[in-house]
């Protein structure tokens, strides 16, 4: 009696792992991009974290400075903005090994592409380069679009028109 329950059971629990297995395939399965989503141009994020080769408070100042003069207003920018590092964030998964960071949001990837090349971009990095040690760039595609995020927060009460959302003080993108 005991045996036959025993395999009673584990046929009954074969079966449920069986017909679970199509719905953990079609769960994890990313749903497929309408065509629209694919033709949309898609906003890449371009953030640039420099080590100064020497951190004083002039060199931060210099290398902040220049990043306005050669790296604001470049076509196809939709979001600058440029800041030193907040040193009272010293959690474990803080990274310390920068003191300044530059933040670039591209209407697309064409767009920063021009940026790469653009003269006022390698004229900063000509002057600009002995004040570094090292750089460090991440670039990714904003899965978001920004005017979705916008509306999103003034549905939520406001954030962005009251500078929550870490808007642009900077440029006056507050949202």
């Amino acid at each position: 009696m005991r045996r036959t329950f025993f395999a009673a059971a584990l046929l009954l629990a074969g079966f449920a792992f069986l017909a679970s297995r199509p719905m953990i395939a079609q769960e994890s399965a990313a749903p497929a991009a309408s065509q629209e989503e694919q033709e949309r141009p898609r906003p890449l994020a371009h953030m640039v974290y420099f080590t100064l080769a020497e951190d004083t408070p002039a060199n931060r100042e210099a290398l902040v400075e220049a990043c306005r003069k050669y790296l604001t207003e470049h076509e196809g920018t939709v979001h600058f903005s440029v800041g030193i590092i907040g040193e009272e964030f010293d959690r474990d998964v803080n990274e310390q090994d920068w003191q300044i960071a530059l933040n670039l949001i591209f209407r697309n990837k064409e767009a920063h592409d021009v940026y790469q090349t653009h003269p006022r971009h390698l004229e900063f990095i000509e002057t600009s380069k002995h004040l570094w040690s090292k750089v460090r760039v991440f670039d990714s595609y904003v899965v978001t679009p920004l005017r979705e995020r916008r509306q999103g927060d003034r549905q939520r009460g406001g954030a962005a028109r009251e500078g929550r959302d870490g808007g642009n003080a900077e440029s006056g993108d507050r949202g």
